[in-house]
């Protein structure tokens, strides 16, 4: 019968044939002069500028024996506390990679290390060393994020060069807490993950 269209199945292996015969030519990256990016410029103060466009806080500690003090000050309510960073005793619940992601769904309150900060983006690079559960920063209802100043750098490329020599495990630059403007094109903050971020330098 005329008109009447007939579906054509396609295995899996003939379609990853007909992928890899029809594979574009390879080509060379290309080469990036990093130093053409270099701005003499204040890290941390372009850092924090960036860090609250996106939404988050940053305070600046002088001495890290302070940290709990202003970790609960910030988030006195914070019961269900995840700490994993042998400087803070705030934490009460322990986790391990055996623990099931599920199970942290009522935690208030992540405290993370942060290994990277990237002065222009405000974003924070984080890697699974410092958080044995992959989805703890985003299941979290709060997130706050340790930082030495010194390991803050310029931009992206410096960051990528950074850890270009990282042992290939999960890691993410987060800049502020999860938000979205999809609809209506109304931001709303907390949409697919932590309520607030708060990166605390400490000098």
């Amino acid at each position: 019968m005329s008109g009447i269209k007939t579906e054509k199945k396609m295995s899996r292996e003939s379609i990853l044939k007909s992928i890899q015969q029809n594979k574009p030519a390879l080509v060379e990256l290309p080469k990036i002069d990093v130093q053409l990016f270099f701005e003499d410029i204040d890290l941390l103060d372009t850092f924090k500028g960036n860090v609250q466009l996106v939404g988050g806080k940053l305070i600046e500690l002088n001495n890290v024996e302070n940290l709990d003090a202003e970790i609960q000050k910030l988030y006195p309510n914070a019961n269900k506390i995840v700490a994993q960073l042998s400087e803070s005793n705030l934490g009460n619940i322990t986790i391990s990679k055996e623990t099931k992601p599920h199970s942290l769904e009522n935690i208030d309150l992540a405290i993370i290390k942060g290994e990277i900060g990237i002065a222009e983006n405000g974003s924070v690079w984080i890697s699974e060393n410092q958080f044995p559960v992959r989805v703890l920063p985003f299941i979290t209802n709060d997130l706050v994020l340790v930082l030495s100043k010194d390991s803050l750098c310029l931009n992206m490329h410096k960051a990528f060069e950074i850890i270009a020599n990282r042992e290939r495990s999960f890691g993410l630059f987060l800049s502020g807490p999860s938000k979205t403007a999809d609809i209506e094109q109304c931001l709303v903050v907390g949409a697919q993950g932590a309520m607030s971020l708060t990166v605390i330098i400490v000098n």
